[in-house]
């Protein structure tokens, strides 16, 4: 952007702002950021810009980039929960897709500040990132660097199965209150405790080192607070674009303008083939919500994917979308199921957990092995991954570790030993 650009967008963002809140949207105060490809792939590979240096983020980083440089995909912007907001924007848009992009983030934000699930996460990740990153740095300096990501690779395979912060109830909350000033304890959420896999590790494994325990108390609080994320996603991004589209439709548009945007805009919400589009379905569903605002604050405010799919994907909405539940048959997806119902059920069931699957510890042998058991809920882990990622457990725990799941209708068990992985039915 040249800066004739730069002012014109300047004076946008303070219509923009006053325009969203207006309409009754309460994000954080922002921070706009105009950056090269280079630093947005960059923040979105890291997930934060102050994150840790990993190889793994180095390799997210490079598949980004070729895919922006051989014109597969592109980041417009990137934006971070904190206060103040940070929002991360492609030196390469238009005036016009900047534009659209300030409408789209500022609702973002919004989402961030006010929907229950990030009502306890921490406003200064960014700051604390850098904390971390930098005590990384000092162990890197005294156990040396090979030490140290050796000990990353084993931690990051089971970084995910945490639980996800308590949010304070959504009764709790009011629009524009922002997020809530006290902290439950996971203690308060007793059903959760067996999902706490890195927790457990954390607070029993008999082979970890004060500095490992350290790292690992990192990674924990770093996924807690990704956590929200993963539970809202069709949402935030549906609110985001709902917003969007409202914003701009009461900018003054020259005609091109107005093509352009509905150019942009209709690429945002393309079908997606055999996946969702979460901008796409988000937005149909805050759409059929009609023109009461309290509902779809009051939505914004209180559900998670799972209860906004369960509550609001409606026979209408199914057919209208044209979704439907597919399996592979002969190596081609084939249409299974277009029941609207069986569709709701299919696509709240892919939301559970975040998408991911859901772990929880089972306690210890007699021999202190450490056992793990797979909630399994009609979808099969990836034996593959599985196999490789015990690998990396059994290191952190010291001993051998087992995990029970299902596959092919029958329970197995998988052992990690310091000769490698093997399984047994248990039935």
């Amino acid at each position: 952007m040249d800066r004739e650009d730069q002012r014109a967008l300047e004076e946008a963002i303070e219509r923009i702002t006053d325009m969203a809140e207006s309409f009754g949207l309460r994000p954080f105060p922002m921070r706009y950021e105009i950056c090269p490809a280079e630093v947005v792939y960059a923040v979105g590979a890291y997930g934060m810009p102050t994150r840790f240096a990993h190889w793994s983020f180095g390799k997210a980083f490079e598949r980004m980039k070729v895919q922006y440089d051989t014109g597969l995909s592109k980041i417009y912007e990137l934006v971070v929960n904190s206060d103040p907001c940070y929002a991360f924007l492609l030196d390469t848009n238009t005036l016009l897709q900047n534009k659209m992009i300030v409408a789209h983030v500022l609702a973002h934000s919004d989402f961030f500040r006010n929907n229950a699930q990030f009502s306890t996460t921490p406003r200064d990740m960014v700051e604390r990132m850098a904390v971390y990153a930098e005590r990384i740095r000092r162990y890197e300096l005294r156990h040396g660097e090979e030490t140290v990501e050796s000990f990353l690779d084993d931690a990051l395979v089971i970084s995910e199965h945490t639980v996800p912060p308590s949010p304070v109830e959504p009764t709790r909350l009011s629009r524009g209150s922002g997020s809530g000033t006290g902290r439950k304890e996971e203690t308060s959420r007793p059903e959760w405790a067996g999902e706490d896999v890195v927790g457990y590790i954390l607070e029993h494994s008999p082979a970890l080192d004060d500095w490992q325990r350290d790292i690992l108390a990192m990674l924990r609080e770093e996924m807690r607070y990704f956590w929200p994320q993963l539970q809202t996603k069709i949402m935030n991004e549906g609110w985001a674009t709902y917003w969007h589209l409202r914003i701009m439709r009461e900018m003054d548009l020259s005609p091109d303008e107005a093509v352009e945007f509905a150019k942009m805009h209709s690429q945002v919400i393309q079908p997606a083939g055999h996946t969702i589009n979460p901008y796409r379905l988000g937005l149909a569903i805050f759409e059929a919500q009609g023109e009461d605002p309290e509902r779809v604050f009051e939505i914004r405010e209180t559900e998670t994917d799972v209860s906004f799919l369960r509550n609001y994907l409606t026979e209408d909405l199914v057919e209208h979308e044209d979704l439907f539940v597919w399996k592979p048959v002969h190596g081609e997806l084939k249409v299974s199921d277009k029941d609207w119902k069986r569709v709701r059920d299919t696509l709240v069931s892919e939301r559970v957990h975040g998408g991911l699957p859901t772990l929880v510890v089972d306690g210890e042998s007699a021999g202190g092995e450490l056992v793990l058991r797979h909630r399994y809920e009609g979808v099969p882990l990836d034996l593959k991954h599985l196999k490789k990622a015990l690998g990396h457990v059994r290191r952190l725990w010291g001993r051998d570790v087992h995990l029970d799941t299902v596959v092919d209708e029958r329970s197995v068990r998988f052992t990690a030993a310091p000769d490698g992985v093997r399984s047994r039915p248990l039935d």
